[in-house]
């Protein structure tokens, strides 16, 4: 999945924060979740507009640009 497929960032949109495509969910919220604890299935359940398949390659995105 490519980045377009993922992100979104369109000042017409939470007023340009990235977002997951097909979404309104700002993608820092997903890391805000990981952080405090909670699991991916907690955060799909609240954000069901989100696909796995969406999560998965926003975080091998971010492991390829962490460790590049």
């Amino acid at each position: 999945m490519s980045k377009d497929e993922i992100i979104l960032i369109d000042p017409d949109v939470q007023h340009g924060k990235p977002v997951f495509v097909g979404t309104r969910v700002p993608i820092e919220i997903l890391f805000d979740y990981l952080e405090t604890g909670s699991t991916i299935d907690e955060f799909r359940a609240d954000f069901p507009g989100v696909s796995l398949a969406q999560i998965i390659a926003l975080l091998e995105l971010s492991r390829q640009r962490a460790v590049a």
